[in-house]
């Protein structure tokens, strides 16, 4: 039976989904077509009043700017923000816990009981000021630079540079620098780094002995500090930072894996360059396979608040306690504000290749964004870069801008990202490995050589959710093996640390 050419996705929404494009004229599910429809767009299903509320998912994903036919492309010109109440209703839509299930996969065991999915040594930088000397560092024992750096240690994945542009020219006590501090201590203590070097210049703001105070941590064998100034300049910095990794090197490399449960998975959440179909294919398959991580006593982070933005209606109804929910509506609330003090909006997303992917308001991307979090309770919620030590399905509050987003996920545990995109997005997140995933099958022709899996044959009908979710499920425990992703391959991973920066620079 051939595939109906538009999506319906619940039978009260005012809006169905194309899954190609269309032309003025022809007659979709017995709808007459006024003007072009591109794929992935949307198109009415009746008259719609101007003013009135525009469903999709049966939520509201904005209101009509003018009259709109049945039949008409439904876009940016005629289907605009507004505001309107949420129900928030904690807890109402709690359930059991799930059956539990047991997998395993084969991780890499530290000392401490944590266990790893990659095998690096890290190189952070404390200033931007230090960045060149931590990645000379790092270049010594580039694979590419110098193949031969690391012959004799394979079981060591790489070592890395993680810089970043701040670290001075802010308020010491500000929340800018107890994030940044934060986001440090989070990678320096990051299970996938047996060691980390961290490289100071020495007369910054973001002093390492502060640092280290703040964030309860001791130099020792596996985190060791030191300044430019205090080494006597960068060569002998780079130097002294080659030697280090070079004792650090063989004990790294004796770490063998073995089998251990998929309750040690923490993954991030991501979606980046969504478009149409993110919430209808890749989304919802992700939070298939973010519910079996679950039932498998692991741990899965959803985050970009901006992007959950008029949709927290829907984790409040699955948070685990009332407490849990309202500290959720806190964050939204501060987003609010902090967009409205930066003469900005919570609209100003989606972006323009969002809205050419057939997504119109911010109502409709986080309503598609949310289904990345499946359907299980929501067990706690976290600020940027705070450790994660719930099990379960959870939150974080980071932007929506994907780079910062992972890095605070990475910094609070994730030993793993999955990455939703149906524009084609490239990024690699170094130290943990990033799945990518294709909302559609022209994505993944187009760019199969970034993208780890293909759920866009939901939209064609070749594959339904739960049968996708099972499959990423299986790709994270085999990436979390060692099997090496697309953005891996091509050496992502290092100029995608970007910490949060927040507040006046001075």
């Amino acid at each position: 039976m051939p595939l109906s050419p538009l999506i319906r996705l619940h039978p009260d929404d005012d809006v169905l989904i194309a899954r190609a494009q269309l032309v003025g004229g022809s007659s979709a599910d017995g709808i007459a077509v006024r003007g072009l429809v591109p794929a992935g767009h949307k198109v009415a299903v009746r008259d719609i009043a101007a003013g009135a509320p525009v469903r999709r998912y049966n939520q509201v994903i904005g209101f009509a700017s003018r009259p709109i036919a049945a039949g008409e492309h439904v876009h940016t010109h005629n289907l605009a923000m507004g505001d309107f109440e949420r129900d928030y209703a904690f807890g109402s839509d709690l359930k059991p816990p799930p059956a539990p299930r047991e997998a395993h996969f084969m991780g890499l065991r530290r000392a401490d009981g944590r266990v790893a999915t990659r095998n690096y040594i890290g190189i952070l930088s404390s200033v931007n000021c230090s960045a060149t000397a931590a990645h000379a560092i790092a270049d010594h024992f580039s694979r590419r630079s110098n193949p031969d750096a690391l012959a004799a240690f394979p079981h060591v994945d790489g070592v890395v540079a993680l810089t970043h542009g701040t670290g001075c020219g802010m308020d010491t006590q500000g929340l800018g620098m107890r994030l940044l501090e934060r986001t440090l201590a989070g990678y320096a203590t990051h299970a996938n780094f047996w060691g980390v070097l961290v490289v100071g210049l020495g007369c910054e703001a973001n002093q390492l002995n502060a640092w280290l105070a703040h964030s309860s941590l001791r130099e020792g064998e596996t985190l060791r500090v030191f300044n430019i100034q205090d080494t006597g300049g960068t060569r002998r910095t780079v130097e002294h930072g080659i030697r280090l990794v070079e004792g650090m090197l063989p004990q790294a490399n004796a770490v063998r894996r073995e089998p251990v449960p998929a309750a040690h998975i923490t993954v991030g959440l991501q979606c980046g360059g969504s478009d149409g179909y993110s919430g209808i294919s890749a989304n919802p398959a992700l939070g298939a396979a973010v519910d079996l991580v679950v039932a498998h006593g692991g741990t899965a982070i959803l985050s970009e608040t901006p992007e959950i933005y008029g949709a927290e209606h829907l984790l409040t109804r699955r948070a685990a306690t009332r407490e849990v929910g309202e500290k959720l509506v806190e964050r939204v609330r501060w987003w609010e504000h902090y967009t409205r003090i930066n003469e900005g909006e919570m609209n100003n997303n989606p972006s323009p290749g969002n809205k050419a992917g057939g997504l119109t308001t911010i109502l409709e991307k986080s309503l598609g964004a949310v289904a990345k979090g499946g359907t299980t309770n929501l067990q706690a919620v976290y600020e940027y870069a705070e450790p994660v030590r719930a099990h379960g399905f959870v939150y974080m509050d980071t932007p929506g801008y994907d780079p910062v987003s992972a890095t605070g996920q990475v910094a609070g545990g994730a030993n793993l990202i999955c990455f939703t995109t149906g524009r084609g997005s490239a990024y690699g997140c170094a130290p943990s490995p990033s799945l990518k995933l294709a909302t559609n099958s022209a994505l993944w022709q187009r760019q199969e050589e970034d993208m780890d899996i293909n759920c866009g044959e939901i939209i064609d009908g070749t594959c339904d959710v739960a049968a996708m979710g099972q499959r990423i499920f299986e790709l994270m425990l085999r990436t979390a093996s060692g099997e090496a992703t697309k953005s891996e391959q091509h050496g992502y991973g290092q100029n995608e640390f970007v910490p949060w920066q927040i507040g006046a620079v001075m």
